[in-house]
């Protein structure tokens, strides 16, 4: 069954925090290291409109979202 995958660069993220406003319950954010943090790197199909606004909203285009076909 094939899903979505989210990635992060967290090389390029720049902590503006604007994927968590699209979907907290999948961004959370290191505050010590100012990056994003994935809290469910295979988020549940019904997640996929906000979490593809998450990733086309980041600033940095730190994220990606994948199709998972395994």
């Amino acid at each position: 069954m094939g899903g979505m995958r989210v990635v992060a660069d967290l090389d390029i993220c720049q902590g503006h925090q604007l994927c968590q406003g699209e979907a907290p319950d999948v961004f959370g954010f290191d505050e010590d290291a100012d990056v994003v943090v994935l809290l469910e790197e295979r988020p549940d199909e019904s997640r996929r409109a906000d979490v593809t606004q998450a990733v086309k909203y980041c600033p940095a285009f730190a994220l990606a979202l994948e199709e998972d076909h395994a």
